[in-house]
């Protein structure tokens, strides 16, 4: 049985927005922006953050406009200058003004990044995979690498999210 690595990466690439899925929207505004421990990510900026970082990585990797401003998300999110941004460097204070109420609308654009993402993945060629996209690395990173990596940050930062989550449900 032949296995189409694109096939691979397209699951693997549905895999963090599916986890939210099933807890961010069982939780409450004031869970959402919580910091448990502290800490100055709340589960909204991590979700927040992963819906970002997928975007403004894949406008860059394939030369297409962001979903943030070209699907509103940017107005509907309502964070300003903060909110173009990728989180990457925030201040303490930077992380704790990401307060986002509603799960539904965070879920919302993690989904809508993860389609971009996918529709990216989906449209590539098998060859396309190992083009270099960037040299400035040793060794040089491939397509394929770039977008396992996307998909790796997301993951992470929604299983931080789940933790977090779990954390408040005691």
């Amino acid at each position: 049985m032949s296995v189409d690595a694109r096939d691979v990466l397209d699951d693997f690439a549905s895999r963090p927005v599916e986890a939210a899925e099933r807890f961010a929207g069982k939780l409450t505004a004031e869970a959402l922006n919580a910091h448990p421990g502290g800490h100055d990510n709340s589960i909204a900026w991590l979700l927040w953050h992963t819906g970002r970082e997928i975007d403004v990585q894949l406008a860059a990797l394939a030369e297409v406009d962001e979903v943030w401003p070209s699907q509103g998300f940017d107005a509907r999110f309502g964070l300003g200058k903060l909110g173009d941004t990728v989180g990457y460097g925030h201040s303490p204070a930077d992380a704790r003004a990401v307060v986002v109420d509603d799960a539904a609308l965070l879920l919302d654009y993690l989904r809508a990044t993860t389609d971009a993402l996918r529709a990216h993945i989906r449209s590539l060629s098998p060859d396309a995979l190992g083009d270099i996209i960037d040299e400035n690395w040793d060794p040089p990173v491939t397509r394929a690498a770039r977008i396992v990596s996307i998909i790796d940050d997301a993951a992470q930062h929604v299983g931080q999210a789940a933790y977090a989550a779990g954390i408040l449900r005691g």
